[in-house]
């Protein structure tokens, strides 16, 4: 089981198949499900088969990557290509013990990058010339999301404690994940493409799972591999549209400006060596809770779109469509995406997925009939590390006005781990979960007035 605290939190009917439906989610986008599913390898011929697509090893084969499934990624790819057929391997990853043989798995910074988000970067930079890497050769990438902080090449002239400050003060700005990566490729002498440029001539196949809308393969982990249509331009825009100039650190300005002006390149628009592939993303994830719902009988809705905007305002909105009878032939209603939440300087301890969940059981109130709210990081890091997020029921409500809780002020504070806390029962556990797709937000509705 991925939720280690299942016996703790399935105190009811809904609560149990809360749990069912995130299992079901997170597991469906296991790398050791997805790469058997995609990848294979043919060790007399030396050629891995992609759907649609064939490369020829002509000679070495190196493992690169970062993110948060990178390690279990790296496992699952040493069961398909034997570790006898890779010359070497780092990635860069976050929790877990992975056991590889070949593939070096280090755990670094996340999400504010640490020296060894960039000793680990470095290291793998250097592989170019320790091995005396050619255009005869094959790098593998693996990516996934939180690779932008557990691979970290500050640009330079920027320090690691300037390119910490600048990360943190995006994340806590309202931006949404895009324009913070925008931002992050003009600070790296690694993201925005710059990987995937170092490793020419030599062919690098990147496999990706993504947690980001559309699976942009520019946006996931800051576009290790991938062509960069941004500017600096459009990171100074970024900069100025949530009004951080004066916050950010005078180097990090000043490179910015450098790189408007054309004194710094900028990131590579075109990279003809390298070649994307996403093996799994959020919709994998909520196509599986789907099935699985209908499997048992449920009327499942999944929204089109990405669920995505500031954290509480889209928790809001969701409840009000919700009380509204938007949904309701439904009794399962489920959202994919990330939010991006406004954090004061006074924060408390919690992270999107249980603010969310905190904002939802308030404006859920007056919800007749039975209720329950789960938003989760498919992660298992809700920014508290081992928390994925929460689940909120009637229940939960009740009790919090037993105790005597002012959940308002809980929120404002931005202290939704502290209310959890205090109420029991609602935070949902899992550790690292050797996968990021990003969050989903399920709700299950047993009101009388549905047909």
């Amino acid at each position: 089981m991925i939720i280690k605290n299942g016996e703790e939190l399935g105190l009811s009917p809904l609560r149990r198949l809360a749990i069912d439906l995130i299992e079901a989610g997170i597991q469906s986008v296991q790398p050791d499900r997805v790469i058997p599913s995609v990848l294979s390898f043919n060790p007399s011929s030396r050629t891995l088969d992609i759907p649609g697509h064939r490369f020829q090893i002509p000679c070495r084969l190196f493992i690169v990557g970062g993110g948060k499934a990178s390690g279990a990624l790296a496992v699952s790819l040493e069961k398909i290509i034997a570790p006898d057929h890779i010359c070497a391997g780092l990635v860069a990853g976050k929790g877990g013990n992975y056991q590889t043989r070949r593939v070096e798995v280090v755990n670094t910074g996340h999400p504010i990058p640490d020296e060894r988000s960039v000793q680990a970067a470095e290291r793998i930079l250097g592989f170019k010339n320790m091995f005396d890497i050619t255009g005869e050769d094959l790098v593998v990438c693996l990516i996934s999301g939180g690779g932008s902080a557990l691979l970290s090449s500050p640009a330079s002239g920027i320090s690691l404690s300037d390119k910490q400050q600048a990360v943190d003060i995006l994340i806590k700005s309202g931006a949404n994940i895009t324009e913070i990566n925008v931002v992050r490729k003009h600070l790296s002498k690694i993201k925005g493409g710059n990987l995937g440029r170092h490793f020419s001539p030599a062919q690098v196949i990147s496999l990706i799972i993504s947690d980001v809308s559309g699976n942009d393969p520019s946006v996931i982990a800051s576009g290790l591999t991938a062509a960069d249509t941004s500017t600096f331009d459009d990171a100074l825009g970024v900069i100025y549209r949530y009004k951080l100039a004066a916050r950010l650190p005078p180097k990090v300005m000043n490179h910015l400006m450098k790189g408007r002006d054309g004194s710094v390149p900028d990131t590579p628009k075109s990279l003809p060596n390298c070649h994307n592939f996403t093996i799994a993303d959020n919709q994998l994830a909520l196509t599986a809770m789907q099935t699985r719902a209908k499997d048992l009988g449920r009327r499942v809705w999944i929204s089109p779109s990405y669920i995505s905007g500031e954290t509480a305002s889209a928790a809001c909105l969701a409840a009000a469509d919700i009380i509204g009878g938007k949904y309701n032939e439904f009794d399962t209603v489920i959202f994919g995406g990330e939010t991006a939440p406004v954090v004061p300087s006074t924060a408390g301890a919690g992270g999107r997925n249980q603010h969310y969940a905190l904002v939802a059981l308030q404006e859920l109130r007056t919800m007749p009939g039975e209720w329950l709210v789960a938003s989760v990081g498919t992660d298992g890091s809700d920014f508290i590390p081992d928390v994925a997020g929460a689940m909120a029921d009637r229940a939960t409500l009740e009790k919090a006005n037993r105790l005597g809780l002012n959940l308002t002020e809980f929120t404002d504070n931005f202290d939704s781990n502290s209310a959890f806390k205090s109420i029991g029962n609602s935070l949902v556990v899992t550790g690292d979960t050797g996968t990021n797709v990003g969050d989903f937000v399920l709700y299950l509705l047993e009101n009388s007035t549905k047909v």
